[in-house]
């Protein structure tokens, strides 16, 4: 074995021995009170140097165990022992007291006062300020290190060497000599007094501020780390010289002194730093609202017995109706408050919210969508944040860089997922972890996903004017092709036969009777075209017959094999013209499909009018839609037609099951009936 490794041998084993020394002389402390008869037990026989005695030398072990040089870890178990050998000190002298050896009683005062000098410097000024790293901020701090040892040995020397006091008022059977005693000292002990535990609470604050000024320069991981001591120490010393004051706040310090501990080992380990602004909030709005519904509680059930006197059981209730309705409120008050004192007006997810709301309602959605990355980065404080909308324009937008690895949040709206948030990692502002993070992405991400959605329905309805525009000039060709190409040989065609019928009237009766008979063709072959034109434009049967019939009449025209029922709901007399000519055109399509492909022996098709909406359903109990089968042209127009009118087409079908379309169109008016 070597050297070294014999060396940490004998170091975990000392950290060992100390770790079980100290509780087993706590407890023996605490059995020792117990047993002490009541004209020798001191009124209050707990304090924050016995929660010392258990936790801190074994946290302290734990430390030692992983970073056997580590110096606070040290502190804190020497700190924790010289507690225990305090404590068990004390409850030694007044049972030797009790016991009738008051020479030997006095002489254990001695050790009961250096173990809790030693337990003071180690544990409330040395382990401080040399948190989180081992080491001094500076050189300068030195000086408060000084007044604080300066201040425990004057009262550790009032203590040592000062005179009993009186028999007159002393609260025990007979007065424990002190055998170190230096009469001298005595009209100077209240002067030593104030000044010494001036001193230590001056220097137990300035080694707080100390934590403080490292956590204001640290990075962002080493603000992490040091909120936690900070938040202990912080605690810790509000209790304390509050509990001098009031006594029933010394329990909250004797709570806290144990949990500092456990703060400094995760500051030092950096193992899990959990988000200490969630402990700070939740510590503050819990204490919040228990204060706030208390007194409500109180307040309203004293209000309801001085009114009602005779009927307690109805003043609780009533209290607690008050308290049950103040409770949510007061919470969400607290907070709003909470979060604007850690993070400030920029951190406050109400203030973000309005924020979002002014930038919404300046600009077009596009504008809105950097206005969303722009607050969401400086809420979260991270190094960039983007927002990626599905099928829309702009689809990206990104304020900084949110790196490789970026957290992904879906954007949804209304069930449908629009985009997704990207957020990148913790800017160098960032102060704490992120559990503020959560609710400020949980008010922030509907306002983002409604902006997403608005890019998304900016985008289809330009995409939207883009098609009407191509088809309106498409069909403007595709007239002026027939009118030209068709139509117009036609009627010129015609002109030349109507001249050469002239001409040739008087001098050959017998041809311009045959030309005639050609103009005559001619001219039910113009009628054709121009009903075929007029049809292309709007289906006749709409006019002549209203949708219901017209459907019909398709359905009448279909295949013999196929049985087509045709169902009606509502009124469909005083739908919108584009909205018939779509169904009339979506209905002859599934039916030519039905006629080609599906050899199906029944189809129905079932038009239903709601108060805002026209639903289209078409199936059949032929073949279905085959597994490797690709969308054509037809299926592609019945989809394109009812999105040119905001509505959607839903085609599916699986194979041997037949084929369903599903079509449904929004509507602007109620029908006539409703409107009645």
């Amino acid at each position: 074995m070597s050297a070294n490794v014999r060396a940490v041998t004998v170091v975990r084993v000392v950290a060992v021995a100390m770790a079980v020394a100290s509780p087993v002389l706590a407890v023996s402390a605490m059995l020792i009170w117990a047993g002490l008869p009541p004209e020798w037990a001191p009124g209050r026989t707990l304090s924050p140097q016995s929660a010392v005695t258990l936790t801190f030398p074994a946290v302290g072990a734990f430390l030692i165990f992983h970073r056997p040089r580590l110096n606070m870890a040290w502190l804190m178990s020497v700190g924790g022992l010289a507690a225990a050998v305090s404590d068990f000190s004390s409850a030694l002298m007044f049972r030797t007291a009790a016991g009738g050896d008051l020479d030997a009683a006095g002489w254990l005062r001695l050790p009961a006062n250096l173990g809790w000098a030693v337990c003071g410097v180690t544990l409330t000024m040395l382990l401080p300020l040399y948190s989180p790293d081992g080491r001094l901020p500076s050189r300068r701090w030195r000086a408060a290190l000084v007044l604080g040892c300066a201040g425990m040995t004057t009262v550790l020397l009032r203590s040592t060497f000062k005179e009993p006091p009186p028999l007159a008022g002393y609260p025990f059977p007979e007065i424990i000599p002190n055998p170190l005693q230096i009469p001298a000292m005595t009209p100077y002990t209240g002067a030593m007094f104030v000044a010494g535990w001036t001193a230590i609470y001056t220097g137990m604050a300035l080694a707080a501020l100390s934590l403080a000024v490292r956590m204001r320069r640290a990075d962002s991981a080493g603000r992490r780390q040091i909120g936690w001591p900070l938040l202990a120490f912080c605690g810790y010393i509000v209790f304390l010289i509050s509990g001098a004051f009031v006594p029933v706040l010394m329990w909250p310090a004797i709570a806290w002194a144990a949990a500092i501990p456990f703060a400094v080992a995760f500051s030092v380990m950096r193992y899990r730093l959990f988000g200490i602004d969630t402990v700070i909030s939740r510590a503050f709005v819990a204490a919040g609202l228990v204060a706030a519904v208390s007194a409500v509680y109180f307040g309203v059930g004293t209000l309801s017995s001085l009114l009602v006197a005779d009927y307690g059981k109805i003043a609780g209730i009533a209290a607690a109706l008050f308290a049950g309705g103040f409770f949510q409120p007061m919470r969400r008050t607290l907070q709003r408050v909470i979060d604007r004192m850690l993070y400030g007006a920029v951190g406050d997810p109400g203030v973000l919210a309005e924020r979002l709301t002014q930038a919404v309602r300046r600009g077009d959605p596009a504008k809105a969508l950097t206005s969303v990355v722009s607050v969401l980065r400086d809420g979260l404080a991270v190094d960039g944040v983007a927002v990626e909308v599905t099928d829309g324009e702009p689809r990206y937008v990104e304020n900084g860089r949110v790196g490789d690895q970026p957290r992904e949040v879906p954007l949804v709206w209304h069930g449908e997922r629009v985009g997704r948030l990207l957020v990148g990692p913790p800017g160098p502002r960032r102060r704490f972890p992120a559990a503020h993070n959560e609710r400020v992405l949980a008010t922030l991400t509907p306002y983002a996903a409604d902006v997403a959605h608005a890019v998304r329905m900016a985008a289809d309805l330009q995409r939207s004017r883009e098609r009407i525009l191509t088809t309106r000039e498409e069909e403007r060709r595709r007239l002026r092709r027939d009118l030209h190409d068709g139509l117009g040989q036609t009627l010129s065609a015609m002109a030349m036969t109507i001249n050469m019928a002239r001409l040739s009237l008087k001098s050959s009766p017998e041809s311009a009777d045959s030309l005639l008979g050609e103009l005559h063709s001619g001219m039910s072959a113009v009628t054709n075209d121009i009903r075929e034109l007029v049809y292309g434009l709007r289906p006749p049967a709409l006019d002549d017959l209203g949708l219901a019939r017209a459907v019909r009449e398709l359905a009448g025209q279909s295949s013999p094999d196929t049985e087509v029922r045709v169902e009606v709901e509502g009124n469909l007399r005083d739908l919108p013209a584009a909205v018939e000519v779509a169904v009339y055109r979506i209905v002859q399509e599934a039916l030519t499909n039905i006629r080609k492909h599906a050899a199906a022996s029944l189809a129905r098709i079932v038009l239903q009018r709601e108060r805002s909406m026209l639903r289209v359903l078409i199936s059949d109990d032929g073949k279905g839609i085959p597994e490797s089968y690709r969308a054509g042209v037809g299926l592609g127009s019945m989809r394109e037609r009812a999105a040119e009118l905001g509505g959607i087409c839903v085609i599916g079908g699986e194979p041997g099951d037949g084929t369903r379309v599903e079509v449904m169109f929004p509507l602007l008016t109620a029908p006539a009936e409703a409107l009645t």
